[in-house]
């Protein structure tokens, strides 16, 4: 008897453990924070304002799907927002300043974030740089490059605009689902945003669940040495996940770009901490070994609704900052403890 309830026991600790139990522990609290939201102010769940939270997501939420691979392998990467800003920047330049067509920008845009993250992956794997220095390094290129380039046409530091050409903006502020949603949901209007960051959480799901790289993604973050030796070039497939997180940055560059119309080049500075507190909030965990795409897509909802709800609440942005913090601390706290009992 006593053994039959230790199982019993065991299988319930690894039945709470487990990485279903993290999302739904996650989606509860996201629908805690709604609930609330909506109780304490009534303009929180209007149509309008829930369009707004899913159009907030949109950007932090394909940051942080490149971010999820990286934290998996056990790595970092602080330079994903300032790695945007640039892929903006270099959109604008493709095709305000040069004049090249529309996808041809938008291609700039995506390779210049994967070229970033190439660079990151080389630095880490092949010269032995930390990660945290690494992609702090790169951060303060990228940060530096997306002011020197917006200098190209004026000689002072401003923003790119896209004004003539407003078929780049439709890219992420149109609505394909309008007509879809017309008969249930008429005059609401879902921007394209949206649902380009779930075609990019499905393909990232299906990398992460499916392919080679995927596999090897989370044996490098569960024991890198034990892949080595089982004839795995960590190297190559380190470089790719950085890579790949690269990409996310460039996409997610385009993104923002077409949704401000413009390229600003001083933004970007703090968009990594919301990508990375998204991933550790839905269940990713910083030790690697584990990671979850919808965790994620969960966890920059929680983000965003948190700070549409408090922005509406007039709570002070500081204050917001303190609130953000002080989760992204419980939610790595309680990985730790999960770890531990693990």
């Amino acid at each position: 008897m006593a053994t039959a309830e230790t199982t019993l026991t065991t299988g319930k600790q690894s039945i709470f453990r487990s990485s279903a139990a993290q999302k739904l522990l996650a989606f509860a609290a996201l629908i805690v924070i709604f609930v609330v939201f909506s109780i304490l102010s009534p303009f929180f769940r209007t149509p309008e304002n829930v369009v707004n939270i899913l159009l907030a997501t949109a950007v932090n939420g394909v940051l942080a799907l490149g971010v999820t691979f990286i934290i998996t392998t056990a790595g970092i990467d602080l330079s994903v927002g300032t790695v945007m800003t640039l892929s903006a920047v270099m959109t604008g330049l493709a095709i305000s300043i040069y004049g090249l067509p529309v996808p041809v920008g938008i291609l700039v845009g995506v390779l210049t974030g994967s070229t970033a993250g190439l660079i990151n992956g080389l630095v880490i794997s092949r010269m032995r740089v930390p990660p945290f220095i690494a992609t702090l390094g790169m951060m303060m290129i990228a940060r530096g490059l997306a002011l020197v380039l917006s200098t190209i046409e004026t000689g002072t530091v401003k923003p790119i605009y896209f004004s003539d050409t407003p078929v780049f903006r439709q890219i992420t502020m149109g609505s394909v689902l309008s007509p879809l949603l017309s008969p249930i949901a008429p005059g609401v209007n879902v921007p394209n945003a949206v649902l380009i960051l779930f075609i990019a959480a499905l393909i990232a799901a299906f990398i992460l669940a499916k392919t080679v790289l995927g596999r090897y993604t989370v044996a490098m973050g569960s024991n890198e040495e034990a892949t080595r030796l089982s004839g795995v070039n960590v190297a190559n497939w380190k470089t790719a996940v950085y890579a790949l997180g690269g990409t996310f940055s460039g996409l997610a560059g385009v993104m923002i770009a077409s949704r401000l119309n413009s390229a600003q080049p001083a933004l970007g500075v703090g968009y990594e901490l919301e990508a990375i507190a998204a991933v550790v909030i839905g269940g990713t965990s910083l030790s690697g070994g584990q990671g979850t795409v919808l965790g994620t897509i969960i966890g920059a909802f929680i983000i965003s609704t948190l700070t549409n709800g408090l922005r509406i609440m007039n709570v002070p942005q500081e204050w917001q900052f303190v609130v953000t913090g002080l989760i992204v601390i419980l939610a790595v706290y309680l990985d730790i403890l999960r770890r531990r009992r693990s």
